[in-house]
């Protein structure tokens, strides 16, 4: 939870992105043999590290950032599109309409866009190596990953980057394996919830029974979305302020599961506990009020700082021109030493090219031109010498005839023309008494959001779909449909391991929850123990490092370049945490015989003239 302001007011964080530096891999991650890289890919964040059982080698992940990326158009005759990746973003919110992800719902398919994400990860990690990447590569994936999915991965990974060898598994699963303990059974039921989707996975014996999992549509992103649509309709007036950035804010520190919903909402009935537990959230906003009348003192500091930008806007426009006609002056003389050289070719190609008919011409632009010089020098000397010139009245100065500066010197006198009605002398008024302009309303607390119910009601979309209009089961009635699949005795198995992981495990009260659902729906003084991962959103990543480290000699779990040239890029070698790789099967096409023509023309021969028949 955050820390709560004077009078328990929150501001929002808005905390921008740092960019990822580019890190340099110790010796370790490449002696004696390249270790494997670790890349936890989720919809909402990336995580990147080494699996190196050396010490030296941090073992925890030294990337983490959003699986976001957006590509600019770029400027008209500028550079060409910007693509930036992660954290690189800075935030999201300026960037919100050309944010692409490669994720739909939890599965990659924009293969160009994952392609992004790797390409960050690998440049960021140090990973120098000359055209290919070759360190073995442990990549997370979805529950029941469709194989084109997996095809394309491993294409990506295999083809583009030349990986010596890839290991796929399920984050959820990885979690279950980090948080093991000795006295743990190898059964369990996995409650995965993350950022799009909500998973019930059964494991037996340490494997998953993918034929009984289920998946719910629903996750952080869909209680932002639902939180953001409540406030708006609360606070019209705060529209564009209500961000999607600010409602995952609001979600990750300030919301929580009710154990019970509906007595929980009758307790939010009562001004007490409204008044104790409503959390204010406070929008920017400037003390400044439209109208605010401003004292004498106040004008003038306000004309003053006005004049100074003049002044120093008029220097500079002077230093600008002075330069200019340096540089017309010395083309000029230029021009004039190729008459006195006797250069006549050359000279009167030139003329023509300044649009002068004869030498005299040519002296008279350089006289005036001299002496415009000399004067913008000895006004800029002027104005260093007296600060307290007034430069409001200032006309612009420019040579009587000057074909060549005309254009520029006419730009200057519209600009400084403009510049002349924001600050004219004003005329002194006598003072009146004005009173002073007292708010109707505290504008501080105009822009706070209350947040009562709200704080309940977007988490409990995942319990209660209906919320929101989805036609889907919530997590207690779709792990009550998958314990019911199996015999009294499994089940009792499984709800002696109940693993709660993902991102909205975060949420304070869900293992009340899910103990309080558990207790109605199964029979009575039956047990089950509720357990909560050590660190629901790192679990994923650190469970396939042990993994990794684990297997990092074996061939167990370990798809090959070979393996991928043989039998394709769906093909899964499966482990502990991994997938169950079904595949496909194309049924055989039976030869037509000529036993099996012999009816279809004798049917076709007496269906095939009507007349006949009659």
């Amino acid at each position: 939870m955050a820390a709560p302001a004077a009078g328990r007011v929150f501001a929002f964080r808005d905390a921008r992105w740092a960019p990822d530096p580019v890190l340099e891999p110790g010796p370790a991650v490449r002696t004696p043999q390249p270790v494997p890289l670790v890349i936890d890919n989720g919809s909402f964040q990336t995580r990147a590290g080494w699996a190196c059982p050396d010490p030296a080698v941090p073992a925890e992940p030294l990337l983490r950032f959003r699986s976001l990326a957006a590509r600019s158009r770029g400027a008209r005759g500028g550079a060409g599109a910007e693509t930036q990746v992660g954290n690189d973003l800075g935030s999201p919110e300026p960037l919100r309409w050309l944010l692409r992800s490669p994720f739909d719902r939890n599965v990659p398919v924009q293969l160009e866009l994952q392609e992004l994400l790797l390409d960050h990860v690998f440049q960021r990690l140090g990973v120098a190596s000359q055209g290919c990447v070759d360190h073995p590569i442990v990549l997370t994936e979805a529950v029941c990953n469709p194989l084109y999915s997996r095809q394309m991965m491993s294409e990506l990974l295999f083809e583009c980057y030349q990986v010596p060898k890839v290991s796929y598994g399920v984050d959820s699963l990885y979690s279950f394996y980090h948080n093991r303990r000795q006295n743990w059974p190898c059964s369990g039921l996995v409650i995965s919830s993350g950022y799009q989707c909500t998973h019930i996975l059964p494991v037996l014996e340490g494997r998953l029974d993918a034929k009984n999992c289920k998946r719910i549509n629903l996750g952080g992103c869909q209680a932002a979305v639902y939180l953001q649509r409540l406030l708006q309709l609360k606070y019209p007036g705060h529209f564009a302020a209500i961000t999607l950035s600010r409602m995952e804010e609001i979600l990750h520190e300030h919301s929580y599961i009710a154990e019970d919903y509906i007595e929980e909402l009758q307790k939010w009935r009562s001004p007490e506990y409204y008044e104790n537990n409503m959390h204010k959230m406070q929008l920017p906003f400037s003390n400044k009020l439209l109208g605010s009348t401003l004292t004498s003192e106040e004008k003038q500091e306000r004309r003053q700082q006005q004049l100074r930008r003049l002044q120093e806007l008029n220097a500079r426009r002077r230093e600008e021109k002075l330069q200019l006609d340096q540089e017309r002056l010395d083309r000029l003389l230029y021009v004039q030493e190729l008459l006195e050289d006797g250069q006549m070719d050359q000279f009167h190609k030139a003329l023509v090219e300044l649009n002068m008919d004869s030498a005299e011409e040519l002296q008279s632009y350089i006289n005036k031109l001299s002496l415009a010089i000399e004067q913008t020098k000895q006004k800029i000397l002027q104005a260093e010498v007296n600060i307290e010139v007034d430069v409001v009245d200032s006309k612009p100065e420019t040579p009587d005839l000057d074909p060549l500066g005309s254009e520029q010197s006419l730009e200057d006198v519209e600009s400084i023309n403009e510049f002349e009605p924001l600050f004219a002398e004003e005329q002194p008024e006598v003072e009146k008494p004005v009173a002073a302009v007292q708010p109707v309303f505290n504008l501080a607390e105009y822009h706070q959001l209350f947040l009562g119910t709200e704080r309940i009601r977007a988490p409990e979309i995942v319990f209660q779909p209906s919320l929101i209009g989805e036609d889907q089961a919530g997590i207690a009635e779709t792990m009550q449909y998958v314990l019911e699949r199996y015999p009294k005795e499994q089940q009792a198995v499984l709800v002696q391991n109940v693993f709660l992981t993902g991102g909205n495990a975060m949420y304070p009260g869900l293992k009340a929850r899910v103990q309080k659902e558990l207790l109605e729906m199964r029979p009575f003084q039956s047990s089950f123990q509720v357990h909560l991962a050590s660190s629901p959103i790192l679990d994923a990543w650190y469970g396939a490092r042990d993994w990794a480290v684990e297997y990092m000699t074996r061939e167990e779990g370990w798809i090959t370049r070979k393996d991928y040239e043989e039998k394709g890029g769906e093909y899964l070698k499966e482990h502990s945490a991994s997938n169950v790789y079904v595949p496909i099967r194309l049924p055989k096409q039976a030869p037509r015989t000529t036993e099996a023509l012999a009816p279809s023309r004798a049917l076709a021969s007496s269906t095939g003239n009507p007349c006949e028949q009659a």
